[in-house]
């Protein structure tokens, strides 16, 4: 689901070095996330997302980066998974639910 909200993201360097940086949450699903950092985070790094009312923890799968910053791929941990009912992004877009709206709307104005 696309998305939009800010949330905090710790992590540890292979130094050992504790990190902790604000990124804009992207898109999320039950088993991952897309959040756009200012700085790079490394592929394979242990992450901690604070979310409000709820914290979620995976894997850095990819970090690119793209014009206006670097957009970092979590994998989730299985036993860790995003639902609604833990924690809802202020803006939330569920492709699916609109396409699904579209179309009943498009079967209630043709007859």
């Amino acid at each position: 689901m696309l998305c939009a909200d800010m949330v905090e993201v710790c992590w540890k360097e292979p130094a050992g070095r504790t990190c902790k940086s604000t990124a804009l949450l992207e898109d999320i699903s039950p088993s991952g996330m897309c959040l756009q950092f200012e700085i790079p985070v490394s592929i394979g790094t242990h992450v901690e997302v604070h979310c409000p009312g709820d914290k979620l923890s995976g894997t850095v799968r990819y970090c690119v980066y793209r014009e206006i910053g670097y957009f970092v791929g979590i994998q989730l941990e299985p036993s860790n998974r995003w639902s609604r009912q833990h924690f809802e992004p202020q803006h939330l877009l569920d492709l699916e639910e609109l396409v699904l709206r579209s179309a009943r709307k498009a079967g209630e104005t043709v007859h």
